[in-house]
């Protein structure tokens, strides 16, 4: 077993790395300060996870290509499931540490404020702020599901916080599955959370499961077991592998009792046939507890009685966007050839960094190799004819001065569709859209501030063109119904909580 060396080390001339946050079977995991933004960003802090194949014992050929692939699915599952409630990737790359070892490598957004199992032991939960979070994991796992991704591996110490620790966020998708490719079924998962289909205690056997297939109800079992959790604060020990069928002694005076154990011992049933089939039928079971306890609390007012409980809405913080960076492309074992001086040159090295240096500039990058031309000449200090530099100024002014005026067109136009003067510009690239929960007044700027141009029907579709804090820049590309005034707008913003994004 052989750790990366890149402690104190500045990767790809960006990301300082600080700490080792923990180490898995093939992973490393690093807090990192990303060196290129600003120290008010919350993604000043990011997390590292670099794949090092050398944590394996007697790795060969075909065990380091599926570490490989494995690692760029994760990336793809997490992009595919983009959503204010499962963590972010925000980046990638490939590098070699101190040693000269390569290294393929995912930039997270990095949670400080610790995991749901953490909260649970340094302070009991109520059950409003437990509900407050099982919700906004069953609205991130429900959009999970949707795109067809199963996460397997649902625990609360896969679930974690922001550092104000009020948006609750899934992690983990290194065992996530495609519902509609994978085959067969893989052992994974923690036995105390894990459904019997891909439990490891039943590894080799199914014991008198007669009915296998993988769905999503098997995250909505270890997602009950994991509410179990969070609501009494003790471990679900006792119900390994089998169905929730009490509360601790202390819970089950509760006036909520016996219809919160209803709904978790449906949802922890050895057949996954009898369980909820949607996390939509899940959180609706568990909503009439929660208006049961506001109720209890007087936290119920005559606005909240009147919007929908039955579908979790979603917890948006700070820096959130639908937007996912450049999908990776890492090579597997065969094309990487690790042992190769000539491709480990093609990997940028890491640099060492001095704390009391660090607003120096990075160092330079090694020289680049390629892999058909290796033994082409390196060509150093050669400046340009001064006719180029001349060229190059004006090409730069002219793109300064057509950037200037495209801005200026671009924000007129905005303004003009946003009073439907104008009609709306399409785009040709992919953008996310989604539906409106409720009817919302559609505004000109983000915020409430403004008078709304108009309202925007329950069930309309709509096109996300930007994103800002809590808000969303629109197009509305289908109402529901017919417009109840001529004169209401078809782009603006809107709240956030009350649009379910699709990819």
């Amino acid at each position: 077993m052989r750790e990366l060396s890149l402690q104190n080390c500045r990767l790809d001339q960006r990301y300082d790395i600080r700490e080792t946050l923990g180490q898995g079977s093939y992973a490393e995991i690093y807090v990192a300060r990303d060196v290129l933004a600003s120290t008010q960003s919350p993604h000043s802090l990011v997390v590292i996870k670099a794949l090092n194949v050398f944590l394996q014992n007697d790795l060969d050929a075909d065990l380091e290509r599926t570490l490989v692939e494995n690692f760029q699915n994760e990336a793809v599952a997490l992009d595919r499931v983009r959503h204010p409630n499962i963590i972010s990737r925000l980046g990638h790359g490939s590098a070699r540490d101190l040693h000269n070892t390569v290294f393929h490598y995912l930039v997270l957004e990095y949670l400080p404020g610790g995991d749901l199992a953490k909260a649970c032991r340094e302070n009991n939960l109520t059950l409003t702020q437990a509900l407050f979070y099982i919700e906004q994991v069953c609205a991130g796992l429900g959009h999970a599901h949707k795109n067809g991704i199963i996460h397997r591996d649902i625990k609360p110490q896969n679930l974690l916080l922001t550092k104000d620790r009020k948006t609750v966020k899934i992690a983990d998708f290194g065992v996530a599955r495609v519902t509609q490719s994978d085959s067969p079924i893989t052992r994974v998962g923690t036995n105390m959370f894990a459904p019997p289909e891909h439990s490891p205690m039943f590894a080799g056997s199914t014991g008198t499961l007669t009915f296998t297939l993988l769905t999503p109800a098997a995250d909505i079992y270890s997602l009950a077991k994991s509410a179990y959790v969070l609501i009494t604060c003790e471990s679900p020990r006792f119900f390994a592998n089998q169905p929730i069928t009490e509360l601790p002694y202390a819970f089950r005076q509760k006036p909520w009792a016996n219809d919160l154990i209803k709904v978790l011992n449906k949802a922890t049933q050895n057949d996954s046939r009898e369980r909820h089939q949607t996390v939509n039928e899940f959180w609706q079971d568990l909503s009439g507890i929660k208006l049961l306890v506001e109720r209890e609390d007087g936290e119920l007012t005559a606005e909240i009685s009147s919007r929908p409980h039955t579908i979790p809405q979603a917890h948006v913080a700070k820096g959130y966007t639908p937007l996912a960076p450049e999908r990776p492309r890492f090579n597997t074992s065969r094309e990487l050839k690790i042992n190769s001086s000539l491709l480990s040159n093609n990997a940028p090295l890491v640099v060492r960094f001095d704390d009391a240096k660090t607003n120096e500039s990075p160092s330079p990058q090694p020289r680049i190799i390629e892999r058909e031309s290796a033994e082409l000449p390196e060509i150093i200090n050669q400046s340009p004819p001064k006719r180029n530099k001349n060229f190059l100024r004006r090409f730069a002014a002219f793109v300064i001065f057509i950037s200037l005026f495209a801005g200026i067109l671009y924000a007129t136009h905005n303004y003009l569709r946003g009073r439907g003067i104008l009609p709306a510009i399409s785009n040709p690239f992919k953008q996310s859209e989604g539906v409106a929960l409720i009817d919302v007044n559609l505004r000109p700027t983000a915020g409430t501030e403004s008078e709304p141009l108009g309202v925007v029907p329950k069930n309309s579709r709509v096109r996300i063109v930007n994103s800002k804090d809590n808000w969303y820049e629109i197009d509305v590309i289908e109402f529901s119904h017919p417009k109840e005034k001529p004169s209401d707008g078809e782009h603006g913003w809107v709240n956030k909580r009350y649009i379910d994004v699709e990819e």
